[in-house]
């Protein structure tokens, strides 16, 4: 079993991946390919061995974990594009594991199609998020290395690998959007499970192709939110209802989430995983806070958890499509207001309490201006999606 892992997590299985799909590093200076198209770009990428482990050999594998690691040294690493399709594909599969997909996929859901579904989907996607955000920084295995792999993605590069948190979203979107509709609508439900499998699996391949994971990243992400949706799932109708629990829940729903991120795991090095987790996981508690302020205060109708009778799902008509594309446009314009009015206040009221100079890239890595600034911007987010934006949409007539 051990050799199986090791063999899962073998960098050189990733590298063959993208050869096989047309992804090469580029040539050295000097160097010749016959065959070799044009330099598609530059990724920043790490030495070579990064993230080695503490007696400085590279790995980190189950057998031969890190422990204390040096923050990575990244170079310019070019590469070569071969087959574009396969490149445009993944590039585009992945972007649909990002916050970019999260914050147009999940209002849209909310505000046009229905809350139920969006309610289910956010609560499902804050746990496994939560789960995989942490593990990182508790298992602390590395990501693929480079060379041999070329890595795409610049930004989460000093971020552990296991699991891959991409995989594990995908896996709950899907999964739960999959088990949420099918009592729900009438559609035929091998053509649900076929959409919610290709889902899932473009998502976890292109993990593979930008270089970020190894394969044993990936499954692990897979299995742990299987796991996850099969104990959760009993208590789903449960959790639908907790908004309306008590008065006091909003408390709750801010307390335990501000102290779950603010006692997120030590890295060993400063890396975006805990403003990412922040950041999931405060836009969580605001969605759920939104949801209590419309149920206790009755100031936006919804529909019903129970529906008498599946639903037929309507045509899609030109009025509907333009009537929903105004919704989210009125909707995403007023978070974006939202968004950036708080964090603006936030800081400012951060760095004077800290005595910090404005506008310091460092001052606000720190741990005590990084988490409550961005808790506070985004669950000033959650709570205007669910509650301030379908106010809007109904002064303005957009029912």
């Amino acid at each position: 079993m051990a050799e199986l892992l090791r063999s899962l997590q073998d960098s050189q299985l990733v590298a063959r991946f993208q050869r096989r799909c047309g992804l090469f590093p580029a040539p050295d200076e000097g160097a010749r390919e016959d065959d070799a198209s044009p330099v598609e770009g530059a990724a920043r990428a790490p030495g070579v061995g990064h993230h080695p482990t503490a007696n400085g050999k590279g790995g980190g594998g189950p057998a031969n974990r890190p422990r204390r690691v040096p923050a990575p040294q990244a170079y310019e690493q070019k590469y070569v594009v071969k087959n574009y399709f396969y490149y445009y594909l993944f590039r585009f599969s992945a972007a649909l594991g990002q916050e970019v997909f999260f914050i147009t996929f999940l209002p849209f859901t909310h505000w046009n199609i229905d809350p139920y579904l969006s309610r289910r989907l956010i609560i499902i996607w804050v746990l496994v998020m939560y789960v995989g955000q942490v593990a990182k920084d508790i298992l602390k295995w590395p990501r693929p290395f480079s060379p041999p792999v070329v890595q795409l993605e610049t930004r989460v590069v000093a971020e552990y690998g296991m699991p891959s948190t991409h995989a594990m979203a995908a896996t709950a979107i899907s999964s739960t959007l999959l088990l949420s509709t099918m009592d729900r609508y009438q559609y035929p439900f091998p053509v649900g499970l076929t959409m919610a499998v290709v889902f899932s699996t473009l998502v976890c391949l292109s993990r593979l192709y930008t270089g970020m994971h190894t394969v044993l990243d990936v499954l692990g992400g897979v299995l742990i939110t299987a796991v996850l949706i099969v104990l959760t799932y009993p208590a789903w109708t449960l959790m639908d209802r907790l908004e309306s629990a008590s008065p006091l829940f909003p408390v709750c729903a801010i307390v335990v989430p501000f102290l779950l991120c603010y006692n997120h795991p030590v890295s060993d090095f400063y890396s975006p995983t805990r403003a990412d987790t922040t950041t999931i996981v405060a836009a969580g508690a605001g969605v759920t806070i939104g949801f209590w302020i419309n149920h206790f205060f009755q100031l936006v109708s919804e529909p019903v958890g129970a529906l008498p009778a599946l639903q037929r799902i309507p045509p899609l008509t030109a009025d509907m499509l333009v009537l929903g594309l105004t919704k989210f446009t009125v909707g995403i314009v007023l978070i974006l207001l939202v968004r950036q009015l708080v964090q603006n206040l936030s800081l400012q009221v951060l760095y004077s309490w800290f005595k910090v100079v404005a506008r310091n890239k460092e001052a606000r890595r720190r741990l005590e201006i990084e988490v409550p600034y961005k808790f506070v911007t985004y669950t000033s987010v959650g709570i205007c999606a669910t509650t301030m934006v379908p106010m809007l949409h109904r002064f303005l007539g957009l029912l």
